[in-house]
């Protein structure tokens, strides 16, 4: 709509919506409406002349709208914080639609829609994609059906497999492999004990995600290994254990460095990168600091586009800020370190057999753990952490596919610990309610942990 010359976006407008009677009743529909229906407020730079005249036009012809005229008007836009607030009143746009990102019953049927036309066999089972793919969008998995239909025509096969569709999950989110990379004997040997740190550390603590995978193959997007943690259920709150947890994790591969060659590397760039990023959000959003209590001291500019948050505090607030996102990293490192130290014969054992044969999984992970801390194979897993009860009930099959024994809560359990219920004798209770904010938990939460190397 927006041209060179004064005036011309203003009359495009209106044979826009001249066209629309004429054709009655009909949909106008229009993409990234913010090119025109920016703020005229100097807080989000304002607008020229044309533009102006163009917008002026639109909230004209959007005037006195109602069902009998038979047009319907959609926009659509990743930044509805800067659309003029008199393009948004009632009258004009009445409804606001929030397209999020899906959840797992989402995933599964767009994965149903990409894959109607590929043949598939038997084995496939895309409950167990979609559980793997937590954040993913409908591109994403798209493009996941797609890999995986190539990769069953480079093998020869007719029919995609479950083994397929694991491998295109893992070339969306972290890359090809790029086995032509040559590294040297040291430099595997570093990144060997690097992925175990995070998969050691993960499996020591009790509110991680279970281990699935720890490879050393170099990958196309720049990691030289990774650990990929698949999710028992799909989840939407996370509490500060959780976080916590998830911080010493991904620590954890910088201190095995330390521990064990007594120099770090330029690895653990992006691990130090994404615990930064959330510990801020503990402090800044989430209220989880003693010391700042619940204050909130950022804000969320573009929540639909990059989703980055800015400080909204004085400068001697955002100076405290930091040096408290340092000594809460420091105490996460520091504790990282000491499980590694107490658990350095299982840490040697695994890095050793990672380095021999490049790719291990889950239950392998375990099987070496439980060898050399000479514990029998479980019978009973009362008293295992929940990441080697989900590690240990994981059946991997030849063709990539998974399946878990392990049931989850019952409705007794879920319950214990809250005030006095007694589900026996009384089954009604009352807690106090939780709302549940739209960017509450799941903004860092992943179905595959990279850790470059």
């Amino acid at each position: 709509f927006v041209e060179m010359f004064v005036g011309m976006g203003a009359s495009k407008v209106r044979d826009l919506f001249k066209q629309a009677k004429e054709k009655a009743p009909c949909i106008v529909f229009i993409d990234e409406i913010d090119a025109i229906g920016r703020s005229r407020d100097s807080k989000y730079g304002g607008g020229n002349e044309e533009r102006e005249q163009t917008l002026n036009q639109l909230l004209s012809e959007m005037d006195g709208f109602d069902s009998s005229k038979g047009i319907l008007i959609l926009g659509a836009t990743n930044r509805p914080e800067i659309l003029d607030k008199a393009l948004l009143r009632p009258g004009r746009f009445d409804r606001r639609i929030i397209v999020d990102k899906p959840d797992l019953k989402g995933r599964v049927e767009i994965l149903k829609v990409h894959s109607k036309d590929v043949k598939m066999d038997e084995t496939v089972d895309l409950d167990a994609i979609a559980l793997a793919t937590s954040g993913a969008v409908g591109s994403d998995l798209a493009n996941m059906i797609n890999e995986a239909a190539i990769n069953a025509v480079k093998e020869g096969r007719e029919f995609v497999s479950q083994k397929d569709l694991f491998a295109a999950v893992e070339q969306v989110l972290v890359g090809k492999e790029k086995k032509d990379r040559i590294m040297s004997q040291e430099e595997r040997r570093i990144v060997s004990y690097h992925e175990v740190g995070h998969a050691l550390v993960s499996a020591l603590q009790k509110d991680s995600e279970p281990v699935q995978k720890i490879t050393i193959v170099p990958r196309t997007m720049g990691s030289l290994g990774y650990v990929m943690q698949v999710p028992e259920e799909e989840k939407y709150l996370q509490n500060k254990d959780e976080l916590m947890t998830r911080l010493v994790t991904l620590v954890a591969g910088r201190a095995a460095e330390e521990i064990v060659f007594g120099r770090v590397t330029t690895g653990a760039a992006n691990d130090i990168e994404k615990a930064t990023k959330i510990a801020k959000a503990m402090i800044t959003q989430y209220g989880m600091s003693d010391r700042f209590g619940l204050m909130n001291l950022s804000t969320v500019d573009d929540p639909y586009l990059n989703g980055n948050a800015r400080l909204d505090c004085s400068d001697e607030t955002a100076a405290q800020i930091d040096e408290e996102v340092k000594n809460m990293l420091k105490e996460c490192y520091e504790e990282a370190k000491q499980l590694l130290t107490e658990n350095r014969d299982v840490l040697d054992k695994i890095a050793h057999y990672l380095y021999d044969h490049e790719t291990i999984t889950g239950k392998e992970f375990m099987k070496i753990f439980r060898e050399v801390k000479g514990l029998p194979e479980p019978t009973d897993t009362t008293g295992f952490t929940h990441s080697e009860k989900v590690a240990e009930s994981v059946t991997f099959n030849e063709d990539g596919s998974y399946s878990s024994t392990l049931n989850g809560p019952s409705e007794t359990d879920i319950w214990k610990g809250i005030g006095d219920v007694n589900t026996e004798k009384d089954d009604s209770c009352s807690i106090g309610e939780s709302s549940q904010g739209e960017d509450s938990s799941n903004a860092d939460h992943q179905s595959a942990d990279v850790s470059d190397s």
